[in-house]
């Protein structure tokens, strides 16, 4: 039974970690172009630039 612990944490963190890294993707490949689409008038090479 205490051998059980460490393995459900662990768990729950690798859980947590890959829906964070997931929302983070989704978050860097739908923003960008929505702010791209509301401001045409800057060059694309710069937006990303500043993005990353």
């Amino acid at each position: 039974m205490p051998q059980m612990a460490p393995l459900l944490w662990l768990n729950l963190f690798l859980f947590f970690s890959v829906i964070f890294l997931f929302f983070l993707i989704i978050n860097f490949f739908i923003k960008p172009p929505f702010k791209m689409e509301f401001t045409p008038e800057q060059p694309k090479p710069a937006k990303l630039f500043w993005k990353w």
